[in-house]
């Protein structure tokens, strides 16, 4: 199934309605805590878990 092709118009809105989310979250009283590259919000699986993913 071919992939629907974004307007420049949805993609300005979108980032539009981003933005004033964002706008009123943080007038609200709300903060954005920048996460550092690599992690991860999930809970730890715990050793055997990761030792699975590193292979």
């Amino acid at each position: 199934m071919p992939r629907k092709k974004v307007k420049v118009n949805d993609s300005v809105e979108t980032h539009q309605s981003i933005e004033a989310q964002v706008d009123e979250f943080i007038k609200a009283g709300g903060k954005i805590t920048q996460v550092p590259r690599g992690v991860s919000g999930r809970p730890s699986m715990g050793k055997d878990q990761a030792a699975l993913t590193k292979k």
